[in-house]
């Protein structure tokens, strides 16, 4: 297969990466990433601490380089769940910068510290593996139904996916990404981080979140693209009406992508107003990485993630193992998919691979509908979030975009609990705007009632001061009885 980072082979000193004060050029990016590559060539694999920073970028860059497989570490994971990760990966080393402390359970491995400028670096730039099946990165899962499981991600998932998303939003080299999603997830590390160098264009990651920084890099700083979360998105909606700067930074960007979680309707709206451009959203995960994306510039259509990207298949599927025809935007099916992105398999665990997949079709776990022109609308997930109640399918996620409609809702998610007489129950869990006057519950029954259907409506409105999230801003629904 091709090289993943063309600009690597003849590297420049146009900008690659810049992290808070660390900057790299792509000769800088080849001679740091290089000189590592030389270092760790031959492991077997490399666990990464993945902070925010340039440092996890050269680490990664360096052992895809070296065709050595990376395991990014969520530097926020506790003892249980690294000693799992570490064990089931078996890395041969870890990659840091220098002066990070790391936890004891990494005190057995070799550290290896990732050096930004490197006085000796490879005569010339590292050759890439060839081999387009060998192992690029092991990421794991969040670990919601057990241990976190190894997703094995070939050379060849990742540059199918970057590829398909260029060709719909038309990624160039010329384009500069700003973010400040984490790198130990595939959003922010392959989409954030090896999407614009392997396009040969320039990543500015804000290492923290913050509105001005997002103003700042998409204003004077000539950003173009901005890839975030819901989360981010919220705040930059609730920003826009206060900070005309911001508003005209995000007018001028090219592109406004959100991704990891659905994106409220209200938040869209909210941010097209003040700014008259579209967030666009894409759909994927770990094990596929991207399967669907908005195309930019046709008419918004907030709720839905776009239709199937270049060379990705896509189905839904009912209970009983039928594929399902309806293009009709309310026949509700799990998501199944097949193509060059999907992963190799659970790494350690071929019986979990085998259950994963029907054929050669990938089960998501996601549940959706079509519209009638293919794209894609989700409603949930199916073990948390398709709800079964008097007969009808139900999706919490337009349940809770209706809640978030409200003006006394700050945040909501929606589940179901075991009911004798409608089988599940729709169930609300609300942060309301003003902790002091709370909405009533048959206030907003009646409101999700109004805008969707009765038998939509909640049948239990219970009130929390924040909702239960991790790290991608995801709301933790098995967290949320403990939340009562």
């Amino acid at each position: 297969m091709s090289a993943l980072f063309p600009a690597l082979a003849a590297p420049s000193d146009r900008p690659a990466l810049r992290c808070g004060p660390d900057m790299l050029t792509y000769a800088g990016l080849a001679r740091a990433a290089g000189a590592l590559a030389v270092r760790i060539g031959g492991t077997g694999r490399v666990a990464v601490w993945a902070t925010p920073s340039a440092h996890t970028a050269v680490a990664v860059v360096a052992a895809l380089l070296a065709g050595v497989p990376a395991v990014p570490l969520n530097p926020r994971t506790g003892e249980r769940e690294l000693a799992h990760i570490l064990g089931d990966s078996a890395p041969g080393a870890v990659l840091a910068a220098p002066g990070d402390e790391l936890p004891a359970g990494l005190a057995a491995l070799p550290r290896i510290d990732v050096d930004l400028a490197p006085a000796d670096g490879p005569a010339a730039p590292v050759a890439e593996p060839d081999d387009a099946e060998s192992p690029a990165l092991v990421v794991y899962t969040s670990g919601t139904t057990g241990p976190p499981k190894g997703v094995v991600l070939s050379r060849r998932a990742i540059a199918a996916s970057l590829d398909a998303l260029a060709e719909a939003w038309a990624w160039t080299a010329d384009d500069v990404l700003v973010h400040a999603l984490p790198l130990f997830h595939v959003h922010g590390l392959i989409l954030g981080i090896l999407g614009p160098l392997r396009r040969g264009g320039e990543v500015r990651h804000l290492g923290a979140f913050s509105v001005e920084g997002v103003a700042r890099e998409l204003g004077a700083g000539g950003g173009t693209m901005l890839f975030g979360v819901p989360t981010m998105y919220h705040r930059i909606a609730d920003a826009l009406g206060e900070d005309a700067r911001l508003a005209e930074a995000l007018a001028g960007a090219r592109l406004l992508v959100s991704g990891s979680a659905a994106l409220p309707v209200h938040d869209h709206e909210r941010i097209t107003a003040a700014t008259g451009r579209a967030v666009v959203e894409r759909y994927g995960m770990t094990e596929t990485l991207m399967n669907t994306g908005v195309r930019p510039g046709g008419e918004p259509r907030p709720g839905t993630v776009g239709t199937p990207l270049a060379g990705v298949d896509l189905r839904l599927v009912d209970e009983d193992g039928s594929v399902l025809k309806e293009l009709d935007g309310e026949t509700v099916g799990e998501v199944q998919v097949r193509g060059p992105n999907l992963f190799s398999g659970y790494l350690n665990r071929p019986e979990a691979t085998a259950a994963a997949f029907d054929g050669d079709w990938f089960r998501t776990g996601d549940m959706a509908v079509r519209e009638a022109d293919g794209a894609v609308r989700l409603v949930g997930r199916k073990a948390t979030d398709l709800i079964k109640s008097g007969g009808y399918k139900i999706g919490a996620g337009e349940i809770e975009n209706a809640l978030l409609d409200h003006p006394g809702v700050r945040e909501a998610a929606v589940t179901g609990e075991p009911d004798p007489d409608l089988g599940e129950r729709i169930v609300a869990w609300v942060v309301p705007a003003d902790a002091s006057a709370p909405p009533a519950e048959a206030e907003l029954a009646e409101h999700v009632a109004g805008l969707l259907a009765p038998h939509k409506r909640p049948r239990v409105v219970r009130y929390l001061d924040a909702l239960p999230r991790n790290d991608m801003g995801k709301v933790l629904k098995k967290a949320l009885p403990a939340a009562r």
